[in-house]
Parts: structure tokens; sequence; C-alpha cells
């Protein structure tokens, strides 16, 4: 059986240098990209609806750069100063290097996992 379209389950990539169209056209296949996933931040009001304080947080796990986002979004949109000793554990050093939009990296306590969220564990034990 031949293969005559893939599903990709993400967005179009806007790089015209993308495997993927080299695939396409080498192997004369159609891709469809559909985006699987929608991420939508909540606002301060159903935070505060939950009763989460963030004061009483000296950690927290970032695993996406979304989530970065979201986490400075909703701490400017509760007007909740982000202390020098609140600890940052990343999944991986991408994040953690995105995570530098937000924080100074050399000042601040972060941690980053080598591969995968279980091996960001032992960090979290220790720490």
């Amino acid at each position: 059986m031949k293969v005559k379209t893939i599903l990709v389950s993400q967005p179009e990539p806007k790089a015209e240098n993308s495997p993927y169209f080299e695939l396409q056209q080498k192997h004369k296949v159609k891709i469809d990209f559909r985006p699987f996933i929608h991420i939508e931040g909540v606002n301060a009001k159903e935070i505060r609806l939950q009763k989460i304080d963030l004061n009483h947080y000296t950690a927290i796990i970032l695993t996406s750069k979304n989530a970065v986002d979201h986490f400075f979004r909703v701490a400017d949109e509760m007007r909740y100063k982000v202390p020098e000793a609140l600890k940052y554990f990343c999944q991986s050093e991408a994040i953690a290097f995105y995570l530098q939009k937000y924080v100074v990296y050399r000042k601040r306590k972060i941690y980053v996992g080598p591969k995968d969220f279980a091996d960001l564990s032992p960090l979290i034990k220790k720490y």
C-alpha cells in the first residue's frame, strides 16, 4: 500500500527549507498540516477563584515556552512581583534560555533537566 497523504499535527512551517517540503517533493506525497493542540491561558480572575496564592510557592516547573509566557503574563495581571529566590525547573535548555526574556539568567536559580520530565525529578528532590 502506497502512502499518498501525510497528516502532521502542527502548524505549517514558514521556512521554505523545511524537511517536510523536501519529503513532499522527493516522494510526491501530499502533506496536510493541522494543529491539534490549542493552548489558552487563564486570566487572573480564574486563578483567584481557584484560591491560588503565588506567594506560597518557592519553585515553578516550566514545560514549554508557552508556559513561561503564561506564567509571567498572569503574574503581571495579578500584580505579583516575582521574588528573586524563586526557583525555575525547566524541562529543556531551550526553555531555560527562553526564560532570559523575563529574568536575569545568572542571578536566578534555574535548573534544567537533561532530556525529559523524568530526568528533572532528581533535581526537584535535591532542591
